[in-house]
């Protein structure tokens, strides 16, 4: 790994954060390499657009918003919890059939309703109940069991290997299981990046674009309010992101360029100022990039000292 971020607190250099990144072509060339980018990591949760492919595949009825949803890191909030639960009644399913743990939501605001409301954490609000209540619905369509769609073996997770797999020309290294208890596949950085430029680039009508042009046309609610991932994708048209706990995130631009990235104590303050420095090195120019080019350090509630990416980096 290599030096990417360095945290600065009150002028002095404090600490450092290591990782790597890789910027492809809309070919898959690797345009640029930094850190070890050949070594398999769990892209987390941006691994989301291929589990939401292997459910398009299953015969899921999911289609702009609730193909969205299905490819989210939600918040929690009301136009998301609404949404994944008309996803269950249609396929006639419930909240109980949700195989992700309970939570509260990410947003604070809907986090205090809930609380206001005396209400305590549920499966629909953790982060990930979109993309189960995409499963399941895939599972019902596909005439498959629903009590073990998080299994491995299970036809739904084969069939995501097979799409992480054909997306990234990568075969998985290693089966692993994400936070929300789903099945997790193991590949590079570049594989990842790869990936995320084949869904940008898919002609119109293919289920690749179909996840992808669902993403960004509803990036609301693959995220949420104030989010990084949702103010990004409303900002720079045809810009694909998904982040991923760990400090992982990948994008993709319209033409298929791509990045990818890892920090390696997955710290999440270090994972977007990388990512803004990558875009810019492809030319991309937004104000909303200023928003997230470094991060702040507090002391007191106040600000003391930034996250800023090594400069020269690109």
């Amino acid at each position: 790994m290599i030096e990417l971020v360095r945290v600065v607190r009150s002028g002095f250099h404090e600490s450092s954060h290591l990782g790597a990144v890789v910027v492809t072509g809309p070919d898959g060339a690797v345009l640029r390499a930094l850190g070890p980018v050949d070594l398999p990591v769990f892209p987390r949760s941006s691994n989301k657009p291929f589990q939401a492919l292997a459910m398009l595949a299953a015969g899921a009825p999911l289609a702009g918003p609730d193909l969205a949803l299905a490819s989210a890191s939600h918040s929690g909030e009301p136009m998301h919890t609404q949404r994944a639960l008309a996803i269950l009644a249609r396929a006639g399913l419930g909240e109980d059939d949700l195989g992700c743990p309970v939570a509260l939501p990410l947003h604070e605001g809907a986090r205090d309703e809930v609380i206001r409301a005396g209400g305590t954490p549920r499966r629909i609000y953790m982060n990930c109940s979109g993309k189960h209540s995409g499963m399941l619905a895939a599972c019902v369509a596909a005439g498959w069991d629903t009590r073990s769609y998080l299994s491995p073996d299970h036809p739904l997770q084969r069939s995501v290997a097979a799409q992480v797999e054909r997306l990234s020309g990568e075969a998985p290294v290693a089966t692993g299981v994400d936070g929300c208890g789903a099945p997790l596949y193991a590949i590079s950085l570049t594989g990842l990046a790869r990936a995320f430029g084949r869904l940008t680039t898919a002609a119109p009508g293919t289920p690749e674009r179909a996840v992808a042009d669902a993403m960004r046309t509803h990036p609301e609610l693959v995220a949420g309010t104030g989010r990084d991932d949702t103010l990004m994708m409303q900002a720079i048209p045809g810009l694909l992101m998904k982040a991923g706990a760990e400090g992982v995130h990948a994008a993709a631009l319209a033409d298929g360029r791509a990045v990818a990235l890892k920090i390696a104590d997955g710290h999440e303050r270090a994972r977007t100022p990388v990512l803004v420095a990558a875009l810019r090195s492809l030319g991309v120019q937004s104000p909303v990039l200023d928003r997230f080019q470094r991060g702040v350090v507090l002391g007191g509630g106040v600000p003391v000292g930034s996250v800023e990416v090594v400069p020269g980096l690109f």
